[in-house]
């Protein structure tokens, strides 16, 4: 880096690829990196420290991590997050991890954001969530007494705009990968299951028993989500439109994203409104509680008899399966730590 000034300074950027687990490089395509956003040590470092910043909210009290917090799997504990003026949204705060594979390219609950880069946009410009505007927080960071060099460093610009805001903490979140759970280690080869373990795997991979692979992934799937939209049978009626309201066909009413079952042990409460606080809930939900409406999901084959109905033994031991998927790594990595 050139001494003489800002105007003159150059620094190329050092590429980085991502730390892939070994089961997603066998079962998975390669992940989804922008050509306009590859992955640099630079942007990375710059998009962990705006993430942890409070400088981005209006009143410099919330950062992205207030709501995504590492130790809760990049969640938080509150059925709906409260934003920087106390307002409460409706849906619950999703998890973040494994993003890179989210091969449909459609972010949040309901679908609404196309990239990752747009769905980083979004809060910082919500009323109920950091309630700022983006020409203010870019002022505030070019005041900033660090981040016009860093920005230089990152994207050759210190000219700083939501848009390379957005670039940094996608290439950030980018980084955030969950592969080292128990039932990883087993499908390595590494440890064996329970009984109960087994047992819950079999139930959740059983079309007449627990049926769940379908939305949730399968051992040939370590997502364990297919990021697709479902109407998982909460609801007769909607008064949240999930899918329905971004895509304008009443076909989409009551459809939301189906969230990876990774690290449930860290992110409760569960569904798109934080209707469950314990996984316990969520099973008798499938069990017993299904509720039938005009676009009840084909998958809730026995949405008719309220559910799958499990038995209190095969609950349990589906617990102790989802409960395999726990990657106490994950929420304790020292680069995703503040």
């Amino acid at each position: 880096m050139s001494c003489s000034s800002k105007e003159t300074e150059t620094y190329t950027p050092v590429p980085v690829d991502l730390e892939i687990p070994q089961l997603f490089k066998e079962k998975l395509i390669s992940p989804v990196i922008p050509t306009n956003n590859p992955l640099t040590k630079e942007g990375i470092a710059l998009g962990k420290k705006l993430f942890f910043d409070k400088i981005l909210s209006g009143n410099g009290t919330q950062s992205c991590a207030t709501c995504h917090d590492p130790q809760k799997a990049f969640t938080d504990q509150n059925r709906f997050s409260e934003g920087i003026d106390g307002s409460l949204g409706k849906r619950n705060s999703m998890p973040l991890f494994n993003l890179a594979w989210n091969f449909n390219e459609r972010f949040a609950w309901d679908g609404n954001e196309l990239s990752l880069e747009r769905q980083v946009l979004e809060p910082v410009r919500n009323p109920i969530e950091m309630h700022s505007d983006w020409k203010n927080v870019a002022e505030k960071l070019t005041n900033h007494s660090e981040y016009s060099t860093l920005f230089l460093q990152a994207f050759g610009t210190a000219i700083i705009d939501s848009s390379l805001v957005a670039k940094a903490i996608s290439q950030f979140e980018r980084t955030l990968i969950s592969g080292n759970s128990k039932f990883d280690k087993y499908l390595r080869g590494e440890t064996t299951l329970t009984p109960q373990e087994q047992n819950g795997f079999n139930v959740f991979m059983d079309e007449a028993k627990g049926d769940c692979f379908h939305c949730h992934g399968s051992d040939n799937n370590p997502l364990w989500t297919d990021n697709a939209f479902h109407n998982n049978g909460l609801d007769e009626s909607f008064t949240d439109l999930g899918l329905g309201k971004v895509s304008g066909d009443p076909a989409d009413n009551g459809k939301f994203k189906s969230p990876s079952i990774r690290n449930l042990a860290f992110t409760a409460p569960y569904m798109h409104d934080g209707r469950f606080a314990t996984l316990e809930q969520v099973i008798n939900h499938y069990s017993e509680g299904l509720k039938a409406s005009s676009t009840i999901d084909p998958l809730m084959k026995k949405v008719s008899q309220g559910g799958v109905g499990l038995s209190p033994q095969d609950k349990a031991d589906l617990k102790a399966f989802l409960l395999s998927l726990t990657d106490d790594d994950f929420i304790n990595n020292p680069s995703f730590q503040e």
